[in-house]
Order: C-alpha cells, then structure tokens, then sequence
C-alpha cells in the first residue's frame, strides 16, 4: 500500500522484503467497507471484489451442558446507522491483497527486492540521502547497501526497523488464551457455514468461523483448558489437536477436512510501540510493526494499510520539500491514537468473545461498529484537522472522513460517488458548494485568479508543486491510459477543485465558470440523484445540513479523504471570496511550503 502510494505519486522507491514470494497461506484475510472505498479510490477494487467472499451477516451459537448446540442470536453485521457504501466485509487472503498491489507496481517499472533483509541504518545527515541501509541477502548471504532519504519498516511485530528507534519498544500485555487458526474446505451439516459465526461451547471453549474464497473456511478455535488443567504445552498444540478440539465445541454438528491448506497458532498480546518514528523523522513503523492486536476482529491488515495511506501523501510532500515539519510529525500524533483505540477495543471484544456472552459480544460490536467499518476512524484537532471560526452548522467534521454521497457529474452524465470520484493522486481536494453559481461567480472569480496567481499562498503553493511535478512527474501505468487521471489535476498538482451545485443542467455551462474551473470539468457535479444515496438524501442535505439561497461553502478535504476544514460565507460576494482566499492561505501556511 505504502510503495503503491509513493510510486503512483513519482516517489522513487526500493521494497525490501526477506520472503522468497508473497504471502501464499495464512496471515489476514478481511476487508472492512472503509478499505473497500480507499482501494476503489486507488482504482484496485475490482479484481478483488470479483474473488472475495462477501460477507453481510453474523450469527451467534451457545452450548451448555444442559442445552446442546443452539443459535442464539443473527445480526446484519453493517446495520443501516453506519453509513457504508458497502456494507459487508469482503473476505479475500492478504496473498491476493498484495498481488493486487504488487501487479500495479510492476505496471509502474517496480519490483520488490525478495530474499533481502533489512539490518540497520546509518545517518549521515551531510549527504543528499542522509540514511544509509545495510541489508543481508539470505541466497548468497551478501551485504547490500541503500542509500535513502526515509525508512519505513512495514516489517511485522518483530520488526528490525522499529528496534533500530529509541523508544519505540511496545508497551502491552499478553493474556494467557491460546488459539489455534485453521484454514481449509469442511464437511460439515452446520447451517450456518456461509455466515460469519460465533461459537461458544461452556465446556470447550469458542469458535469463530468464516467464510474464504475457494471455499474455504477459517475457523479460530480457542485451546481452552479442560476443567482442573492448563493449557496444554505448545508441543501438544498440534493441528489434530486443533481440530479434535474445534469438533468438541461443534458437537453434535458434523465437522471434518476435506483439505487444510493452513495451519497456525497464536497467543494474544495488545501492544503499541512508545513511537512510530525517530526524532529526524527519517525514520518510521507502520502496521504490526507500530500496534498488534488479536486477528479475530479483522482488523489488523485494514489498520495497517490505512497506516500506510495516511503516511504516504505526507512522504510525498516530504520528499518534494513541499511540507513543512508539522505536517510529517501528524502522522504519529494521528495513526498511535488510532492504535490505542483500536488496543482499547480489542481487548473488550477478545474478552467478550471468550466469555461466550453473546450479549456482550454483541453489545461491544454494536458500541464499536463505526469505528470496526473504518468510517468512524477518526482524528483529533492538529495543523490539519481545524475547525473555522464560525462553522456551527453541517456534518463535515475535521478529523472525519466524508460520508457516502451521489452525485452527477457534469461532463457526461454519470452518476458517481462524490467522495471517491476523483482519484487518489496524492492532492488536496476543495469542494465548492453553491446553489446558484451565476450569483456565486464573483466568489469564484477571486478564488480562482488568486489560485492561480503568485499573490496568495495557495497559489505559490501551487505554483511550487507544478515545478517539482514537472520535474519528477507521477508514474503512470498502462491501464491508467483508460481512466486518464490526469483529469483532476488540470491546474495544480497539489489541488483538485470541485464545484457541487443543484442547478438544472440546463441553466448552466461550463464556459461560463472561471478559466480554473473551466479547467477543473471532471470535477464539476450537480447535487440531483438523491434517490441513489444510501440515505436518499441530496449531498448538500447530508454534507452541511442544507444551504441557504446566495450562501457559498467550501470544504478542504486531505488527500486521504478525511476533512481538514470546512467554513461557510454568507453569499458569493467579492469579499466572501476575498475572505475565503485569506482563510484558505492560513489553513495551508500551516504544513506546507510555497517555495
């Protein structure tokens, strides 16, 4: 995710990887909504939708000795208070999820380095590329050395990188639960093999099932210890030991292997590291390597990649010397609070799971179901979370992400998603929202000279990024050919302006906008599908609560799709225009660079 990211933006990039080949069994296997939308935006979803399992529903079962095997309970398992474009996990192994990538990445020129191991660094800020990387390879057990600019070490719990930070050892505790993870094609007369299932059995212990592509499924199954006794020692924690005990929580349910394909065991620890970077900021962790948690909530590889797409736009930035210092440092301040929340909640979950209450475990799940989808993730107030003076009405938060939202676009007539249509490219995204743009066009007119003009911040901004993009330009694959998301950056590498109106087709032509909105005709919609919204609401009912006649609001939103700031003016006057180019000058100054 992360080099797929920096590669696309025309970040040069070496991946290091000590495997032979890509993960082939086992490891992570599900897709919450909030990944689902980020890697439609990347324009990568499709080949995995075709081949996952998708999965809308959980249902609970219970024994005890004096009540065999029975459901207790079904849930939808994204209820309509969530608001998900798509509201199921998608179920597909981490294998295809990095073949995903590392096919785009192949299309793009770039290859992973197998067989390779990082070692340690060196810095010698007198150079260019101030880190120097020594690497072990495992074939010929020659040394390697890297010079870089960054480090991130996206190399698991154990990872090499993050022993390299002072600091950053992680800070946790382990139970004493022992699990076994089973992936394989069952023969079994359960009912409910194709939904996600929660077992208990008050004697042996919990299950938790789910479906996989090919007709696998994944069982978790708990080695609880038998009344009296402990666990049994790790030598004795074989697969048929797994098995006989998973068929002991099934009973009286049928439940052999045709296959088993993959074959594991873990012991549950909740740990975060004390920093996710070095004090250069040279240097940083991202996924396992910063946070670890039990697997049964299908988090792990969601949080990861969404580590990852937080980290990677502010690197570009980084790299291109367009940021300033702050704007680096908020990925730590962002992604370890989302961590420890994450911490906080698997512990409840992994608890209640193996209690067996299925009121408790449904409970949690239901007290964390925005947060477990990925769209109530969200950020605290920093340079590029702000709320403006003034803003008291409307659901763009900052720190939030955009809801789900439909819209037309302009130029054709297509019915799209508002939030992700403009792909991923690194770029801000200023939303311009107004009922009437004739009455709004002095508004536009400023804001749009002043963008394209040495005379506000924004501008030399952009100005700036251009220069450093014609230098080191996006690195374009073959299929991009078929989307041209060239598109969306017309006039700026750094943004990518949008106007959302509610006026008929008819009363408007893109000739009439500003020459930067002219420009800018991909992203040009008008707010009038509201019957296609998963809550069948306008986007301006739904973004901001509804919008005066004459009223004009603009809406920031970071490249990683949550929004920075939002403000409204009164009316699309030359000095709310003015207002707003000074507003948006401050916002900006405070994490980028405009030379």
């Amino acid at each position: 995710m992360l080099a797929n990211n920096l590669v696309r933006y025309g970040i040069k990039t070496q991946i290091v990887d000590n495997r032979p080949d890509r993960t082939s069994t086992g490891r992570a296997d599900g897709l919450q909504p909030k990944t689902i939308e980020t890697l439609r935006q990347m324009r990568v979803a499709d080949p995995l939708l075709r081949k996952g399992v998708k999965v809308f529903d959980i249902s609970f079962w219970r024994s005890t000795p004096e009540k065999p095997m029975h459901r207790t309970g079904r849930e939808i398992h994204y209820p309509p208070v969530v608001d998900v474009l798509d509201p199921y996990i998608l179920l597909v192994h981490q294998g295809m999820v990095e073949d995903t990538f590392i096919n785009d990445l192949s299309e793009r020129g770039v290859e992973v380095l197998r067989n390779t191991a990082f070692a340690d660094f060196e810095y010698t800020p007198e150079r260019i590329r101030p880190l120097t990387v020594h690497c072990r390879q495992d074939v010929s057990q020659s040394s390697r050395k890297l010079a870089t600019r960054y480090i991130v070490g996206c190399d698991g719990a154990h990872s090499a990188v993050r022993k390299c930070i002072p600091g950053a050892t992680p800070k946790g505790a382990s139970s004493d639960a022992v699990w076994g993870v089973i992936d394989g094609v069952l023969d079994t007369d359960f009912p409910d093999i194709w939904s996600k299932v929660a077992v208990h059995s008050e004697e042996h212990g919990s299950v938790l099932m789910i479906p996989r592509e090919r007709n696998l499924t994944r069982l978790y199954i708990e080695l609880k210890p038998a009344s009296g006794t402990t666990t049994p020692p790790k030598e004795r924690q074989t697969q048929e030991f797994v098995q006989k005990r998973a068929q002991e929580i099934m009973r009286p349910y049928r439940l052999e292997w045709r296959n088993v394909e993959w074959f594991g065991r873990y012991q549950i620890g909740q740990r975060v590291a004390g920093r996710f970077s070095d004090d250069e900021r040279r240097v940083f962790i991202a996924g396992d390597a910063s946070h670890t948690h039990s697997p049964k909530a299908a988090q792990g590889m969601n949080t990861s990649m969404h580590d990852a797409w937080n980290l990677a736009w502010k690197m570009n930035f980084a790299v291109r010397n367009l940021a300033k210092p702050a704007l680096i440092e908020t990925y730590e301040q962002e992604r370890k609070k989302i961590a420890q929340d994450l911490i906080e909640f698997d512990f409840e979950h992994a608890n209640a799971f193996s209690a067996g209450d299925p009121q408790a475990l449904a409970d949690n799940f239901n007290k964390n179901v925005a947060f477990i989808s990925g769209y109530g993730v969200s950020y605290e107030p920093n340079v590029l979370n702000m709320k403006a003076k003034g803003y008291t009405r409307g659901n763009l938060t900052p720190g939030f992400l955009l809801p789900p939202a439909k819209v037309t676009r302009f130029i054709d007539a297509n019915p799209v998603d508002l939030q992700t249509d403009i792909p991923a490219l690194g770029q801000f995204r200023i939303y311009i929202f107004a009922r009437d743009l004739h009455a709004a066009m002095p508004f536009l007119d400023v804001l749009s000279k002043a963008h394209q003009s040495h005379s506000s911040y924004v501008g030399r901004v952009t100005m700036a990024g251009n220069a450093s993009y014609t230098m080191q330009p996006p690195l374009a694959a073959p299929h991009d050919q078929f989307v041209c998301p060239e598109r969306y950056t017309p006039v700026s590498g750094i943004f990518t302006y949008a106007i959302v109106t509610d006026m008929n087709r008819a009363d408007i032509e893109i000739a009439q906008l500003p020459r930067m909105l002219q420009d800018s005709r991909w992203s040009f919609y008008l707010d009038d599908v509201p019957h296609l919204d998963t809550r069948k609401q306008t986007v301006m009912d739904k973004w901001l609560d509804g919008l005066d006649d004459g009223e004009v609001v603009v809406a920031n939103v970071r490249p990683d799709g949550y929004v920075g700031t939002v403000r409204r003016f009164a009316d699309g006057g030359f000095e709310s225009g003015t207002n707003a180019v000074a507003w948006m000058d401050d916002y900006y100054s405070h994490f980028l660079r405009d030379s």
